[in-house]
Order: C-alpha cells, then structure tokens, then sequence
C-alpha cells in the first residue's frame, strides 16, 4: 500500500521539471493523478501514459492555470473525471529574468500572472469541493529566493514571496475545516530552467550539501505533504535546498 493510496491529486504543470517528478512520485504512492499542461503538449501525453503504466488513473488536461474562467473549469472537469480531489499541487511557473532597471512592465505582470495568480485560481477552485469533504492538501511551490530575494529576479522573488504569504493565510481560514495548506521551498533544483544559470557554480559553493538537488528530492517533501504523515502540519515553508538558507 502507498502513502497515497486511494487519493487524487492535480498538479499544475507537470510536463517537465518539478511538477514531472511530483506526478510520477505521487503514482508511484498509488494516488490517482490529474495534471496540467500547456505549451508541452507532446510531452503532456508521454506523462499521461507513464502514469497510467504505473497502474493508476492519470489524465493530462491542456489548461492555462493562470486563466481563473479556465481553473474553475479544470476543478469541474477533474472532479467528473476522478470522482474526487484530495491534493492540489501548484507548480506552474515561469521565470523571466533581467535587473529591474531593464525589466519591462510586461515581464512584471506576466510572472506575477502565471506565478501567483495561477495559485489563487486553482485554490479558489479546489477550496469547495475540498470544504465539502472537510478534507484536504494544499501544496504550494515556492523558492528560497522567495525567502531571501535574488539580483535580476525581482519578479519571480515577489511572485513566489507571494505564495508564501498566500499559503499561510489560506492555512488560517481554512484549518477549521480540516483543509492543510503549506508550502516548498526549493533551493538550487538541476532541472532545463536552471541548466543554463549563469553563476551556477557560485550557488553551488554556498550549499551545505555542495551538489544541486534533484527533482525527485522535490517530489518527496511533497509526497510527505500529501500524505497522512503531516495531517498535524499547516501554514509551513518547507525548504528543500541542501542547507543554504539556514
């Protein structure tokens, strides 16, 4: 029997990355597993039957999380496709790096919009069903830069200090209900999004750990999260970063 056994999940860009190792994770535990995609479509579909090869049920859906009409929609069709929904992972996210002087309006409002919006969406959509069952695991991506700020990342800091502000407030006005909220806070992941950073190896220096974690370090905090063995945890940041902010 898995940790996840009997749950469903949806998590929010899952093709690639983060959001990949937490699906394949989650089906690995037994949970049945919905997920988004949107531009990957390809690699939506290769997940899809990845999953179910695993002996689960697993539907790609192509939806634009940081659309609120689009989000309601996915909890909707999720729920009528699953039959139910225990855990909602918020993972979609983007960066668009550059130092504020030479960050343009459109760069701001596009991260904070598929960043943080896309987590009030789908937790606005999710809160129902989740109030109705008096059940429920909210489980949001966040970073350390998002704790301590990054040069030529005002945006992407913001959106994900956002999320943590979010998360734990959602944790206060839900907890009556049984409804846990918390949040991860990845540090220096090797996944494409930080393959080409530029000073890779100076954040490499200043980790304990001296290595780069790997998604699927990821993927357990999450599990844990998901999973009764934190029913008495909520409004946390957990960090997942070899030490480097400690």
């Amino acid at each position: 029997m898995g940790l996840l056994q009997g749950k469903t999940a949806l998590i929010t860009g899952a093709s690639k990355g983060i959001g990949r190792a937490i699906a394949l994770r989650f089906a690995q535990e037994g949970a049945n597993v919905a997920f988004t995609y949107l531009s990957s479509v390809e690699k939506g579909q290769a997940l899809e039957k990845e999953l179910a090869d695993l002996g689960v049920k697993a539907k790609g859906y192509r939806s634009d999380a940081s659309d609120f009409q689009a989000a309601e929609e996915l909890v909707v069709s999720v729920l009528a496709d699953f039959g139910t929904l225990d855990v909602l992972v918020n993972n979609a996210g983007i960066t668009q790096d550059g130092l504020l002087m030479r960050m343009t309006e459109a760069q701001w409002d596009e991260v904070l919009r598929v960043n943080l919006k896309s987590v009030f969406n789908l937790t606005k959509a999710a809160t129902r069903p989740f109030m109705k069952q008096k059940n429920g695991s909210i489980i949001n991506l966040t970073s350390v830069v998002g704790i301590r700020g990054n040069a030529g990342q005002a945006n992407y800091a913001a959106s994900k200090a956002g999320i943590i502000g979010f998360t734990k407030s959602v944790a206060l006005e839900l907890g009556s209900r049984n409804i846990r909220s918390n949040a991860i806070a990845p540090g220096f992941i090797e996944t494409e999004m930080t393959h080409d950073l530029a000073n890779k190896e100076e954040w490499l220096k200043g980790i304990p750990l001296k290595r780069g974690g790997t998604p699927e370090e990821v993927a357990d905090c999450a599990v844990f999260l998901a999973s009764d063995l934190s029913r008495y945890i909520t409004g946390q940041v957990l960090q997942v970063d070899g030490g480097m902010l400690t």
